[in-house]
């Protein structure tokens, strides 16, 4: 707990100011919970080896999603590689964005007093805290809602054990008979996440942020 304290003192830029805000705690309420569900298209799994292509984001205010606030950013500097072909992103359109500290900034800034919402957080999280470290000198470091999380604790309670693909994104949200997205689009994603969130919050017994902890 020290150590990480001692570490995230040596954040420098935006990373110092994304700490400087309040955290959000567990033991926020859902209906007060501030949350960004966030998304990355990158051209690996690996965040010591591979790439960020592409940010998105969107607010969510307690049981409602803020459109206004949404954001979205392709980062310049990788190759895209074979990765294209499940992102459909280019070479020439990443060439477009912004430098991966700039895109970080952005995403810190959106993100400051909130929590970080994503369909399966060890992605999204690693690859943030390796380009904070890069970048602002410290890790990051934010309390995370895993939407994969939170349906895989959900179906062990029903008795029903996860197999193949019935965590992906679109499977988990047609059985909460959630429209059909295109995948593979950071701010689709984002929002498709966003959505899911509502509908897992108003279907089952939680009432803060710890009891959705897993």
């Amino acid at each position: 707990m020290f150590g990480l304290f001692n570490k995230k003192n040596k954040a420098t830029g935006a990373l110092k100011e994304f700490y400087s805000a309040t955290a959000v705690p567990g033991s926020t309420r859902i209906g007060d919970a501030p949350l960004l569900a966030v998304d990355m298209e990158t051209t690996g799994l690996k965040a010591e080896e591979h790439k960020i292509l592409s940010i998105g984001w969107v607010p969510v205010n307690g049981r409602r999603i803020d459109l206004s606030g949404a954001g979205y950013v392709l980062v310049a500097g990788a190759e895209v590689g074979e990765s294209a072909v499940i992102h459909h992103l280019t070479d020439d359109m990443v060439a477009q964005g912004v430098s991966e500290a700039e895109a970080i900034e952005q995403l810190l800034v959106a993100l400051r007093g909130r929590a970080m919402l994503n369909h399966y957080s060890a992605l999204e999280s690693s690859f943030v805290d390796a380009a904070c470290k890069r970048h602002f000198g410290a890790p990051f470091d934010v309390l995370l809602v895993d939407t994969f999380a939170i349906e895989r604790r959900h179906m062990e309670r029903m008795g029903t054990y996860p197999r193949g693909e019935d965590l992906r994104l679109a499977r988990v949200r047609s059985r909460y008979n959630l429209p059909n997205y295109r995948n593979h689009n950071a701010l689709t994603d984002a929002l498709a996440c966003a959505e899911l969130y509502l509908a897992q919050v108003a279907t089952l017994n939680v009432s803060t942020l710890k009891s959705l902890q897993y």
